[in-house]
């Protein structure tokens, strides 16, 4: 076995352990054995637990940004928009265990608001802000900071996928993302031009 063959192994079993019991479960000592390796060989390739789950958040935003809105849609804002709600939705509710981690864990190198969003640095975020800065090109969005507007739209998504995440929420899947869905266009009122 290759030394990359290893350390993807490595990743592959952190992983695993994360999408079914969280980040909380992920040890060098139960990667490595469940990698099929000795813990020693678990620290030739990741010095420690943090340099693992790093790796394991940099594999998993890039396989993000690789599906993040790739639907076939149509290209107007709102078929775009609501698309990119439906992946945020796909991935949260799917995967509720990864979402947690890369969304709300406290981690290091993490992406940090402006600065990192307003370079285009986010995976989920970019996206999104892409189809508001179109929304304001087309007048269908007022003329202001397309990146304090991308917050607005998508921090009470994210607001409410955690309430549901924590069983705060008694509804069905589609009861649930219909409420996000019409949350998305209560926040979208704010920011549209009349015409919208």
């Amino acid at each position: 076995m290759t030394a990359r063959d290893a350390a993807e192994r490595i990743a592959a079993a952190a992983l695993a352990i994360l999408l079914r019991e969280g980040a909380g479960a992920v040890t060098m000592r139960r990667v490595a054995a469940d990698a099929g390796l000795t813990t020693m060989a678990s620290y030739r390739h990741y010095p420690n637990r943090d340099a693992l789950l790093r790796a394991v958040a940099d594999a998993a935003f890039a396989d993000l940004s690789e599906q993040w809105g790739k639907r076939k849609r149509k290209p107007d804002f709102e078929s775009r928009l609501y698309g990119l709600l439906d992946d945020f939705l796909d991935f949260a509710l799917g995967q509720p265990a990864l979402y947690l981690f890369l969304i709300t864990d406290r981690r290091e190198g993490v992406r940090r608001f402006p600065e990192d969003f307003r370079a285009g640095e986010s995976p989920a975020f970019t996206p999104v802000l892409e189809v508001i800065e179109q929304g304001m090109r087309e007048g269908t969005l007022r003329q202001d900071d397309p990146v304090e507007v991308t917050l607005a739209i998508t921090t009470p998504a994210m607001g409410l996928v955690q309430l549901y995440l924590g069983g705060r929420m008694s509804l069905s899947e589609e009861d649930f993302r219909g409420l996000c869905r019409r949350t998305v266009e209560r926040a979208l009122d704010g920011v549209a031009t009349k015409d919208r």
